[in-house]
């Protein structure tokens, strides 16, 4: 599966994620290409997010995305799945690019989001996320744990993703018994 565009290519601005919270609504906005070294900045999100009393929706904006990777994918389907079993609501991500709605759609997330095209206005000032450094080992289990979200959506993506699951986890084993 290919997922545009390759590291590099086409950048006009750093990669990152901006946020703002106006009333219980949580608004990310992805920025340039979006790959695993993001991932853990996503997951900072997700638990501030579970903790939320306000909660009213969550807005994914990729209008500014160039590129996004499986991780990252998977990632945004946890912050679905997440949302509708706190909240009971699912996420809205809206994209203006036709390449990376296409890619949305590849990997089933019509099921788990509204897909949207009208970019959402607010006023609020959005904030650059600082991105959170992890260890290969927190980096290695994120990358599992969302490749595993992606693969729970449907068929095709159990397909597509085992056997990058499958190495990770021996890459795993193989770490832990060397430890042992």
């Amino acid at each position: 599966m290919q997922y545009l565009p390759s590291p590099g290519q086409g950048r006009t601005e750093m990669n990152k994620i901006l946020f703002v919270e106006t009333n219980g609504t949580f608004v990310l906005k992805f920025v340039g290409d979006v790959r695993v070294t993001l991932g853990p900045t996503i997951s900072t999100f997700l638990d501030h997010l579970g903790k939320c009393e306000s909660f009213q929706a969550v807005v994914i904006d990729m209008t500014e995305t160039e590129g996004i990777d499986s991780t990252s994918l998977g990632m945004l389907a946890k912050i679905s799945l997440c949302t509708r079993k706190a909240y009971g609501e699912i996420p809205t991500i809206v994209s203006t690019n036709e390449d990376i709605t296409r890619l949305l759609m590849t990997v089933g997330f019509e099921e788990v989001f509204a897909i949207a095209t009208e970019t959402p206005q607010t006023d609020a000032e959005l904030l650059e996320m600082p991105q959170e450094c992890v260890s290969e080992d927190n980096l290695r289990e994120q990358v599992l744990e969302a490749h595993h979200v992606l693969m729970s959506l449907n068929e095709q993506n159990k397909i597509e993703f085992q056997d990058l699951v499958e190495a990770l986890e021996q890459e795993r084993s193989f770490k832990h018994s060397l430890a042992s």
